[in-house]
């Protein structure tokens, strides 16, 4: 199961939790003051490494920027 981030708007208490797909836009007590928390959309821990795709298109734009 994926980590879904849910803030509190009454404390600001940000916390993650566990939580199947089809409950996670459903709000969650917080921690601190039992008030509903809703969910927060947070950056993803996504990187390309490697010698995939990516750097073949940045080795394609640079021979194309000498050209000009």
């Amino acid at each position: 199961m994926p980590l879904y981030t849910y803030q509190c708007y009454e404390c600001m208490n940000v916390q993650e939790v566990m939580r199947s797909v089809k409950d996670r836009d459903k709000s969650v007590a917080c921690d601190r003051c039992m008030v509903a928390s809703e969910r927060i959309i947070d950056l993803s821990d996504f990187h390309l490494k490697g010698s995939g795709w990516y750097k073949q298109v940045k080795k394609i734009e640079k021979k194309e920027e000498k050209k000009k």
